[in-house]
């Protein structure tokens, strides 16, 4: 049985800790729609209550919205028990001409705009202004933030400037995070990234990083963050439905007929469409961790019990058999006893 657990896992190479899930606080940024702060706050609450010990932000979430409600919602909790990541290559600088509301999908004022910078000088910025919005007094894990267009200067100051950051202590790891798989292996292999956030493509519908990101993680020692496992919605459901979104898109009406085939399988399986997509990141032993975006209590409820739900090994094997997944998934879990210790200490965090 896959059967994964909110206990820690390591990046490999530092001393940084993720538990096995991880909170994704796009969505207390007002990603899409608003989120009451008194909902935010229960979000962090009932994540901690579960022993989720990973929170994740970035500047872009809500034009420094989610850094304030994360920062505020840990603020007294014991700083050595939580690990937190932000993000670096949005800088937030005044709005000349605001138009009322943010034009990249929250819902916020946009007397804030994003300005790409991955120098180092904007590097060392960003950092500053995310410890003042979150009042933490460091962060344990740097992701360069889609550096898609600017290759070179993230490459050649912005990960540099993390390296040395994390080399005098001050931070525990860093990364980069993207949509993409084929940069995220450029920066394992050609610069000094501990760990990459890769999001949609090693998922029931795609496992496109198979080709390059997850062989190099493995090949060098490095870890993975999964997130986007339901490729924006179309996995998230038991049954999936037109209209869904895939990739930030209403999904095609092939991709939903090939998920309801999924679901199907899943089903007679004994298990569900979204459980089985959380627990699928961890068919790759490179994968240590699954970061969801959480907006309210009942979202951490529900995401901790799919994350919980046993799934039989045997599922991965009948998909690949009928095609649905690609043969070279590995398909089995990869550190069962661990979990299971782990669990057990998951389940004291509830209590």
């Amino acid at each position: 049985m896959t059967h994964q657990s909110t206990g820690r896992r390591t990046i490999r190479g530092t001393a940084v800790e993720l538990t096995g899930l991880g909170f994704g606080a796009s969505t207390i940024g007002n990603l899409y729609k608003l989120t009451p702060a008194k909902d935010a706050a229960a979000a962090v609450e009932a994540s901690w209550q579960a022993g989720i010990r990973y929170f994740d932000t970035a500047p872009h979430y809500g034009l420094g919205l989610s850094e304030r409600r994360l920062g505020a919602a840990l603020r007294d909790r014991p700083r050595a028990e939580y690990v937190v990541s932000s993000k670096v290559g949005r800088l937030l600088v005044p709005n000349e001409k605001p138009r009322g509301v943010d034009g990249e999908g929250f819902v916020v004022r946009d007397d804030l705009r994003r300005q790409w910078d991955f120098s180092r000088d904007g590097v060392l910025r960003s950092l500053e202004a995310t410890l003042q919005r979150t009042g933490l007094d460091r962060l344990d894990v740097v992701y360069l933030h889609d550096p898609d267009d600017h290759w070179r200067q993230a490459a050649e100051e912005a990960m540099p400037t993390l390296a040395e950051l994390r080399d005098q202590g001050v931070i525990g790891a860093i990364g980069a995070g993207m949509n993409q798989s084929a940069m995220l292996t450029r920066f394992l292999r050609e610069t000094a990234a501990d760990v990459v956030m890769l999001a949609g493509r090693y998922t029931l519908l795609d496992q496109s990083a198979l080709d390059d990101v997850l062989p190099a993680a493995l090949e060098l020692g490095k870890s993975v963050v999964a997130v986007g496992v339901f490729n924006s919605g179309l996995l998230s459901g038991d049954w999936p439905a037109e209209g869904m979104k895939y990739d930030y898109e209403d999904a095609p009406p092939a991709l939903v007929a090939r998920a309801r085939e999924i679901s199907a399988v899943c089903s007679a399986h004994g298990t569900t469409l979204p459980a089985a997509a959380i627990a699928f990141a961890y068919t790759h032993p490179s994968i240590i961790n699954v970061t969801l975006g959480m907006r309210n209590r009942e979202h951490v409820t529900r995401n901790v019990e799919l994350h919980r739900r046993q799934v039989p090994e045997d599922l991965w094997h009948d998909l690949r058999a009928r095609g649905l997944i690609r043969p070279d998934v590995h398909g089995e879990n990869q550190d069962e006893g661990v979990r299971d210790v782990f669990d057990r200490q998951g389940d004291r965090a509830d209590s």
